[in-house]
């Protein structure tokens, strides 16, 4: 069974998200190494693939936000470690 959220009937992850692995480099680029979006972009993914996971990143800061602290796992954490301004709207162009 592909994975889902399960919002709606009949919804699928890929319906709205690109491939698992496109999607981890994506995120991983965006949140552990911090590179600029042109770089990624480099890296082969397609600049409206870049843009859409940036900015979903970004939509869900708020909910990081709300929740309790988690158990550090990676070199870099959401929270203390990487903090992003919620209500400026602030986003890099390609």
């Amino acid at each position: 069974k592909p994975p889902s959220a399960e919002l709606r009937a009949d919804q699928t992850d890929q319906d709205t998200l690109p491939p698992y692995d496109e999607l981890d480099d994506i995120l991983q680029c965006l949140v552990e190494h911090e590179l600029p979006l042109p770089q990624i972009v480099a890296r082969g993914h397609a600049p409206e693939t870049v843009k859409q996971v940036e900015r979903l990143l970004y939509l869900a800061e708020y909910k990081r936000r709300q929740s309790a602290p988690g158990v550090k796992i990676n070199e870099r954490m959401f929270g203390r470690e990487r903090r992003y301004p919620i209500t400026n709207r602030f986003r890099e162009k390609i």
